[in-house]
């Protein structure tokens, strides 16, 4: 036989083989199977993905991205902070917030009633403050003294007036505060805090990529406090930075929005997600009787119980919109 013949007659073989190998599989292996198979990969594939994120779904419910780690978000980009140098200086605390375009930011859509948060904190998580600076058109600004010197960050909380959907935007830069101190050594896991004759216990764990709720309750001289009235729209106000590098979290108060003149307590309950395994900052702001006070907490993502510190003593709370005093 001629080699073309040959290979003609090896190929039909081949074809007959293949096909009748094909219409045996058909009969043997059920289309539901094959359909069980794309859809168990399909699984594997997500699950890949969600392995290479980082970000599990969870109902729904993944953990939000930290944000506050950049002069940049989204094309927003703050500009350089006017402060006082040193403590002990009365001054002006300035910025402004130019837009994609490079022009200033000058639309603003109203977030928890404020149209810009300012949460300023130094780099060990002492001196704390959560504010609201006045606007001008292009420059945000508010008197400024410093209480303590070291490493701060400052925080800008807005959702820009000018992109096609609200989008939540946290940009941030460091001042230096002249004068000598010692940070602290530590920041221990705790639960607990005591704020201008009010005590706060919180409860709840944080887990890093799901969302899970945490709750704090409100005591005064060991009674519920029930007059808790609304804070810019809320119960309560609580940031969560992300104790090394201070990354932002967006965490959400649970419940409907409470009405002007209503009052609530001793409970108010949050919702976020930790993006990484670690150690988080807590700041609550909760109002009483027209004063905002703040109340500092430390968890773990592990859920570890506080151990307590050095001294025994409770970690100190302050009011909102003045600095803190720590003991450093």
């Amino acid at each position: 036989m001629k080699t073309p013949v040959r290979l003609g007659a090896f190929g039909l073989g081949l074809a007959a083989l293949f096909g009748g190998a094909y219409a045996v599989a058909a009969n043997v292996v059920p289309d539901s199977a094959v359909d069980q198979r794309l859809e168990d990969t399909d699984t594997e594939h997500d699950m890949d993905m969600e392995t290479e994120t980082g970000m599990e779904d969870h109902g729904g419910h993944e953990a939000d991205p930290v944000r506050g780690l950049s002069i940049e978000q989204d094309g927003y980009v703050l500009s350089e902070v006017a402060a006082p140098a040193a403590t002990g200086d009365e001054g002006v605390l300035a910025f402004g917030i130019t837009a994609p375009g490079g022009e200033p930011l000058k639309q603003y859509t109203e977030s928890h009633e404020k149209e810009l948060h300012l949460i300023v904190v130094r780099a060990d998580g002492a001196e704390f403050r959560h504010v609201h600076p006045e606007f001008d058109g292009e420059t945000w600004s508010l008197p400024w003294s410093w209480e303590q010197p070291g490493t701060y960050r400052v925080f800008a909380d807005f959702v820009p007036g000018d992109a096609a959907e609200d989008i939540d935007v946290t940009l941030s830069r460091t001042v230096e505060v002249a004068g000598d101190y010692e940070p602290r050594a530590e920041n221990p896991v705790t639960r607990t805090a005591s704020v201008d004759g009010f005590d706060v216990t919180l409860t709840g764990d944080l887990a890093a990529g799901t969302t899970t709720e945490l709750t704090v309750e409100v005591t005064r001289d060991g009674a519920p406090v029930t007059a808790l009235e609304p804070y810019l729209g809320a119960w309560g106000h609580l940031v969560a930075l992300r104790e090394g590098d201070l990354g932002y979290l967006h965490v959400h108060p649970e419940g409907d929005e409470p009405e002007p003149g209503t009052t609530s307590g001793p409970e108010i309950v949050f919702a976020t997600a930790a993006p990484t395994e670690g150690r988080y900052l807590l700041y609550l702001d909760f109002q009483v009787d027209g004063q905002v006070h703040t109340a500092p907490f430390v968890l773990d993502t592990d859920g570890t119980e506080p151990a307590g510190d050095a001294t025994g003593e409770e970690p100190h709370g302050h009011d909102a919109d003045e600095p803190s005093h720590d003991d450093n």
